[in-house]
């Protein structure tokens, strides 16, 4: 089971948080490319409005991919099953590395741009799939450790990309385009490492029809001595969906029987993207200045941020016996605490000298309150508040939104800063304690209950206390 999740993370959302960091560290060298290679080409200066709407495109252009991948990600792992789809996703990987390799030498930016989309549809397909296969396969007892896997393997590409796009390795200006291509690397190692891994046990009794195959999948994952318990439990699940394919993600929107499950999910999604997270990186810089870190140092102390993310996730994998509804709403309501601080520190950041340092350690508790709740535990309540036919739709649907408040954030998030200042830690203190209210209100324990009796548990919530 560990090796099975270390082989789905590698290539899943490891990409997309190695993706989303890597792009920071070459910005400077992106910019002088593209001068460089509109001078050559139209013999003039690159216009400074359209410099930063080219360099816009090449940073935002990712999100539309993921949107992209999101939408496309559910039909694949229906129709190729998750490992299918899996390891399909990783040549999407290779081309992008391929087509953002060759920039440079071939001086032509529009493949960095394309490079960009495609590695943004691998991530948003990765994001899709990955924990719906390992939420599949993994015992329910198990479950909410093994599904922290997402959340590990998404830090850790996060911590990865800046390590390796310090100045010292590949940040600098010679290496950039290795950098950007450096992504092939995990894509072919889970080409190497996932074949070894049996399909989805669920995937392959309930939506094919296989039993052999399924009891197969279950020896290699659970042993021979467990399997038989979670093979009755898949086919009573099997046997309650009495052959109901897989549903559309418009399908899930009419269905009543899902509809406080849906919204439950959206309102997680939408709170983890709007939680104030990017308004904390955003600040991190300034707040270390203010400190007194000097300039040349901060990409090192800002690598304590992807550390304080990492041993975040990889501690929720032993904490996960308190519940995964304690841990969300516990971790939304520590987010709102460090909000109220912050705020109050960087209003009063020049009054006495030992502030700057209470904004360093906000910053740093916030990342480990987010790495605690929202950042670990929403890819898994996902998993588990659906039943068979309904989870690739609902993985769609949680892939659009997250993609489109990502895309949302970035576009309105220097507006925000800029008119709010620090004051722009209010809203995200008001959005965080929102989201745990209604999680508090709304979502039961999951922790150690198959996918039916979750489903119990929402149906006096869809049809009412009598029902």
């Amino acid at each position: 089971l560990f090796l099975a999740v270390c082989a789905v993370g590698i290539g899943g959302t490891f990409q997309y948080g190695y993706n989303v960091s890597i792009i920071n560290a070459p910005t400077q060298h992106i910019h002088k490319f593209l001068n460089e290679t509109w001078s050559s080409r139209y013999h003039k200066e690159l216009n400074p409005d359209l410099l930063t709407f080219l360099w816009s495109v090449i940073a935002s252009i990712f999100s539309l991919g993921g949107l992209c991948g999101a939408l496309i990600g559910g039909s694949m792992a229906i129709r190729l099953g998750r490992k299918g789809a899996l390891l399909m996703n990783n040549i999407i990987a290779i081309l992008a590395s391929i087509l953002m390799g060759i920039s440079f030498p071939t001086g032509l930016f529009e493949l960095l741009i394309a490079g960009r989309f495609l590695i943004g549809i691998n991530s948003g397909i990765g994001l899709c799939v990955q924990p719906l296969y390992i939420g599949e396969f993994a015992p329910k007892h198990l479950r909410g450790g093994l599904a922290m896997g997402t959340s590990i393997f998404l830090t850790g590409g996060i911590l990865t990309g800046q390590v390796v796009g310090l100045r010292e390795l590949l940040g600098g200006e010679k290496h950039w385009p290795l950098l950007l291509s450096s992504s092939c690397i995990p894509a072919l190692a889970q080409l190497l490492f996932l074949p070894w891994f049996p399909e989805s046990p669920r995937y392959l009794l309930i939506d094919r029809g296989d039993e052999l195959s399924c009891a197969k999948a279950l020896k290699r994952f659970h042993g021979s001595s467990e399997y038989r318990r979670e093979m009755e439990d898949i086919q009573r699940e099997c046997f309650a969906l009495a052959g109901e394919k897989p549903k559309k993600p418009w399908q899930l929107f009419s269905d009543r029987a899902v509809r406080w499950q849906l919204v439950t999910v959206i309102v997680m999604t939408m709170g983890q993207q709007l939680s104030g997270i990017n308004a904390i990186y955003f600040y991190a810089t300034y707040v270390f200045k203010q400190a007194g870190i000097m300039a040349e140092k901060i990409p090192y102390v800002t690598l304590g941020t992807g550390v304080c993310e990492c041993l975040t996730a990889l501690s929720c994998v032993r904490s996960n016996y308190v519940g995964r509804r304690c841990l969300i709403i516990g971790g939304y309501l520590l987010m709102t605490l460090w909000c109220t601080v912050l705020t109050f520190s960087l209003t009063y950041q020049e009054l006495y000298s030992w502030v700057p340092y209470m904004s360093m350690m906000c910053v740093f508790a916030f990342i480990l309150s987010f790495g605690l709740g929202p950042g670990g535990i929403t890819n898994t309540l996902t998993a588990e508040l659906f039943v068979q036919s309904s989870r690739p739709a609902a993985y769609m649907i949680a892939g659009t939104v997250s993609w489109i408040s990502f895309f949302t954030v970035g576009m309105l998030f220097p507006f925000i800063v800029n008119g709010l200042k620090q004051y722009c830690f209010v809203v995200f203190l008001l959005e965080c304690f929102f989201v745990a209210a209604f999680i508090f209100l709304i979502i039961p324990e999951t922790k150690n209950k198959s996918f039916l009796e979750i489903k119990k548990e929402f149906h006096k919530l869809n049809f009412g206390r009598n029902a």
